[in-house]
């Protein structure tokens, strides 16, 4: 019964309980954050983004080849880079790049009629597996900022 007044004093004094509110917020982290309806407008914006951008850059890639290549790895970065910076965390990087590599691997299928956008050359594969790494770098070494120090050291 003691345990029971001391937990709501804690509760009613504004301190944590344990198992109460505050010890249910936990920051993980590698957290996607929370999924408001804009921010899920926002992932899906990129995600169309990054379907663009890989149809771009198949284009390019073979066209202009090694500059294409490197201009279409540029802009993949940089949106995946620019999605997790924009929405403040990782899925920001993610939803582009689903987008991204479901495009060109969509892309490499070749048809019944025999016609392909990618050819067997170096450059293609270069496309492909540079901009995965690229897209797994962005997704997985963009890091938020610390939490703030505590003012206390633990222990006191």
């Amino acid at each position: 019964m003691s345990g029971d007044k001391s937990g709501r004093a804690a509760a009613s004094s504004g301190r944590a309980v344990p198992g109460g509110p505050a010890a249910r917020n936990v920051d993980l982290p590698f957290g996607f954050g929370g999924f408001s309806a804009g921010r899920t407008a926002a992932l899906l914006v990129l995600f169309v983004l990054g379907v663009v951008v890989a149809a771009g850059g198949a284009l390019v890639q073979g066209g202009w080849f090694p500059g294409g290549l490197l201009l279409a790895l540029v802009g993949a970065a940089g949106l995946f880079h620019g999605g997790a910076r924009v929405t403040g965390g990782r899925a920001g990087a993610v939803a582009p790049a689903a987008g991204w590599v479901l495009t060109v691997i969509l892309l490499t299928a070749s048809r019944p009629e025999g016609d392909f956008l990618f050819g067997a050359g170096a450059g293609s594969y270069l496309f492909l597996l540079g901009g995965m790494a690229v897209a797994v770098m962005c997704a997985t070494f963009w890091l938020p900022g610390q939490p703030p120090a505590p003012t206390a050291r633990l222990g006191k």
